[in-house]
């Protein structure tokens, strides 16, 4: 949160130590306003939505307890710091626990301690506010982060990740590929208490059982040929954090055998080390796969499986929710747009009826890579049947297109000639757009630009 835009109220019975410490945080750039008590504190602050509190414990009227107490009342109650005295450190910590203090400030006060506890609160508030707004773009419009939908299969996914991000439980996230797994387990994490922290993701299926262990649980030096030095593992990297295992389906056996250790116990031990490392990270799964098959095939642990499995959420395949397509396409247009610098306006009705009858078996990540070439095809306007690959969906071809100035090959043109000609026509397709010209051609921007010097073209 800029400094410039932060508001701390400063609450204190002395008006020497109010005066003094409200000038101090106003060097430091933040907006400050002052009160003697409470009282006056709860009244300043229906005018002035202060992002961080600093209160005294002791004042007359309403007292730093009382104050702490009332805010928590509030809808969104900002990060309190309570000053004390020598011989209240007992009632201060007290203070921060029962009545949900940020922190503690003991007096006389350094003000460089001071500083970072604000900084630490403000980024508190922040985090709190990104959580809020997520939380309001879901009720408002179906979209919570980057997860997007406004169907009841949708909104049921939504409620249970609203339910279950703030507690500590591990989460099975279950669909076909392409339905938008880790951007649940991102969403999750958004919107949970561990937000501020790591978000990591390791996919189960991509690496041998040597390498997966040492990208999970880290190694010393010397624990097998290769581990040239220490090297922490994704357990240890997202502490404070969340740690997503993707396609856990496909993790090996005798991985399985460690990982439910490591989550019944909640230590972990590097490969080559004796020691154990206390955990602290909120563990999240997902797979593609029917877990129950695959245990009747004996090729994951049941025990895994129930540990693993204490939150499931499903998400539906594109063809179960063909009416979040709209939504889908319109938030997918704008990412897209400011991707490659283009300005698609909008999908033609006449794609959606194309969308709605296809039955989607790559899902939602399929759909966007559809969009991303209709969006460098297009560039401008709506996407229209025309910007579809030949035949998508049972359409017919489209008709062939005649270019304003056709290339014309002949015998004895130099590869170079018959490239400069194409690139030239790429360009006028595109309306001299050099950056969508070098995606059609499959080139770097580089290159082309470097084609276009030696063309003797203007940049």
């Amino acid at each position: 949160m800029p400094n410039h835009l932060a508001r701390i109220l400063v609450v204190d019975d002395e008006i020497n130590q109010r005066s003094a410490l409200g000038s101090v945080v106003t060097h430091w750039g933040y907006q400050v306003e002052t009160a003697s008590d409470g009282v006056e504190a709860l009244a300043k602050l229906k005018d002035f939505d202060a992002d961080v509190v600093i209160t005294d414990l002791n004042m007359p009227n309403l007292d730093g307890k009382g104050l702490l107490e009332e805010l928590q009342k509030l809808p969104s109650p900002p990060p309190a710091i309570v000053l004390t005295a020598f011989g209240n450190l007992e009632t201060a910590l007290e203070t921060v626990h029962q009545l949900g203090a940020f922190w503690f400030i003991e007096k006389p006060l350094q003000t460089q301690a001071l500083k970072m506890v604000v900084e630490r609160a403000l980024d508190r508030r922040r985090l709190a506010n990104h959580a809020g707004r997520l939380e309001r773009e879901l009720a408002s419009r179906g979209v919570l982060g980057d997860l997007i939908g406004e169907s009841a299969c949708m909104q049921e996914v939504f409620a249970i990740v609203q339910q279950a991000a703030p507690a500590k439980a591990t989460i099975l996230i279950t669909g076909e590929s392409g339905t938008g797994k880790e951007i649940v387990a991102r969403a999750i994490h958004q919107i949970s208490p561990r937000r501020a922290g790591p978000f990591f993701a390791v996919n189960c299926a991509a690496m041998p059982e040597s390498l997966i262990e040492s990208e999970l649980f880290g190694h010393e030096k010397g624990a097998f040929t290769g581990a040239v030095e220490r090297r922490a593992g994704c357990f240890e990297l997202a502490r404070g954090g969340t740690l997503l295992l993707d396609e856990i389906g496909d993790m090996p056996v005798g991985t399985q055998a460690k990982l439910l250790r490591i989550l019944e116990e909640g230590r972990v031990r590097r490969l080559g080390s004796p020691r154990e490392i206390e955990l602290d990270v909120r563990v999240l799964a997902s797979t593609n796969k029917n877990l129950r098959e695959v245990i009747a095939k004996g090729t994951f642990r049941e025990d895994l499986f129930f540990r693993v499995n204490v939150f499931e959420i499903h998400l539906p395949p594109l063809r179960e929710r063909k009416d979040d397509i709209p939504l889908l396409a319109r938030e997918l247009l704008a990412a897209l747009n400011r991707k490659h610098e283009c300005r698609v306006t909008e999908v033609s009705p006449e794609v959606l009826a194309i969308f709605g009858r296809y039955d989607w078996p790559g899902n939602v990540r399929e759909l966007r890579n559809l969009l991303e070439r209709a969006v460098i095809l297009a560039g401008s306007g709506p996407v229209m049947p025309t910007h579809l690959p030949r035949g998508f969906a049972g359409t017919p071809d489209p008709p062939a297109r005649t270019p304003d100035a056709p290339i014309v090959l002949e015998p004895g043109m130099t590869v170079d000639q018959a490239e400069r000609a194409l690139i030239g026509l790429t360009l006028r397709h595109t309306g001299n757009n050099r950056t969508r010209t070098a995606e059609i051609l499959g080139i770097s921007t580089k290159t082309l630009f470097n084609k276009l010097r030696e063309y003797g073209a203007s940049e």
